[in-house]
């Protein structure tokens, strides 16, 4: 997996002890995120975990919790409502801000999404909020009562059944969902809000996506979950809105570490537990994947480490020509460089001189072509060719390079 899993437990409002999981990436860790789940569901839906999953690949570690009284955590669920979760929410950032660092992200999924956009402005390192097929009234969650909501009503406790699931459930807990005036909340929200929402919705309707894009103000995204129903049950479904949450993301959090301090600069390569090859790379702030193509094994999410090799002989190149053109004033169009590596043996290597093909075994061959936008004359083009070769990757390949390796 992309991340591994800690089981942590903290007090929430009431004092009872809160289960949560904590899913922390396998490699350089940028920000913690808080997730709250939907209405009487739990911190270990399917769908919570893949987004964590996607999340992991920015760095983000996201905690997830049952709120008091739900899946594994302690508490009366009767004697909860939309108020305690959301002091849930304020208990279960402390803990992070106190053992690890506090939340710079918050997801709510239906009445969880709610949640996050009331409680957002309470938690000041917040610095994005998302939400998936949110309310945007918090009484919204009634009309799932059906005719226990006059039962409710009448003798101020009832059974609801929710999902086949059956709930004890007061009449405190109806008065204070109707108190709330969400719209407010999201009015004077002041951070940047991601509304994840799907049209087909029969849970909480579209209309509810609508109206909190409404209210909110700048910066503001909709995203249109296309057909996925309202709790993710599709994986697939739950990776896009897991792949949209983390590319929305970056731009709104703190600037990533580099890799290395001081002057010298190295590359992390770490193995991320997905898969059999992949490889999570840190390189400077930048963040990407190695792999293998599937047909070797691998999950094909990233370049393989010939195809790197590959790159830096392209990339190197083409500055060094952009380089040598800027310095000799010459008006060269848009560069492009194909590269292609393969091994073959030294008898068949055409550019290898006579001393060379009567070695043995295989060399590793790159072909390099060089095309430029426009007309250029065949005096310039001979001297492209010569440039090319002095790009300093060009060099290290052709070189005998050492290599020191140390063992921790």
């Amino acid at each position: 997996m992309a991340f591994h899993t800690q089981r942590v437990q903290f007090a929430g409002h009431s004092g009872a002890t809160l289960a949560a999981r904590l899913d922390v990436p396998n490699w350089p860790l940028r920000a913690y995120a808080l997730f709250a789940h939907c209405f009487t569901c739990s911190k270990d839906l399917a769908a919570v975990r893949r987004i964590a999953a996607e999340l992991a690949r920015e760095g983000i570690a996201v905690m997830r919790f049952d709120f008091t009284g739900l899946g594994s955590s302690e508490g009366e669920f009767a004697s909860t409502n939309f108020s305690s979760n959301v002091a849930d929410l304020l208990s279960a950032a402390d803990y992070l801000r106190q053992h690890y660092r506090a939340p710079s992200v918050l997801i709510g999924h239906s009445l969880g999404g709610a949640a996050v956009l009331a409680v957002a402005r309470n938690i000041p390192e917040v610095r994005a909020v998302a939400t998936i097929g949110a309310p945007a009234d918090v009484g919204h969650v009634l009309k799932n009562f059906g005719t226990s909501l006059e039962e409710i009503e009448k003798s101020g406790v009832a059974e609801v059944d929710l999902a086949g699931r059956t709930f004890l459930l007061s009449k405190q807990f109806v008065e204070d969902a109707r108190a709330h005036r969400l719209k407010d909340a999201v009015a004077s929200l002041k951070k940047p809000l991601l509304i994840l929402h799907a049209p087909l919705d029969e849970t909480v309707g579209i209309e509810n996506a609508n109206e909190i894009f409404l209210a909110a103000r700048h910066p503001k995204s909709f995203i249109s979950l296309d057909k996925a129903d309202h709790l993710l049950t599709d994986i697939e479904d739950a990776a896009f809105a897991g792949r949209v949450i983390s590319g929305w993301l970056p731009r709104y959090l703190a600037a990533d570490t580099p890799q290395g301090t001081g002057v010298i600069e190295h590359v992390r390569v770490t193995e991320t537990g997905e898969g059999k090859f992949q490889n999570s790379v840190q390189a400077g702030s930048h963040r990407l994947f190695a792999d293998e193509p599937g047909n070797l094994g691998g999950l094909d999410t990233g370049p393989s480490p010939y195809d790197f090799l590959s790159i830096a002989l392209g990339a190197c190149t083409s500055m060094t020509l952009r380089i040598y053109a800027d310095h000799k004033k010459l008006t060269l169009g848009r560069i492009a460089v194909d590269v292609s590596h393969a091994k073959i043996h030294v008898k068949d290597c055409e550019d290898c001189t006579e001393a060379e093909r009567r070695g043995s075994g295989r060399i590793d061959r790159f072909e390099r072509v060089i095309s430029i936008d426009g007309e250029i004359g065949e005096e310039l083009r001979s001297k492209i060719a010569e440039i090319a070769d002095k790009c300093p990757v060009h060099r290290t390949l052709e070189a005998v390079a050492k290599i020191k390796t140390i063992v921790k």
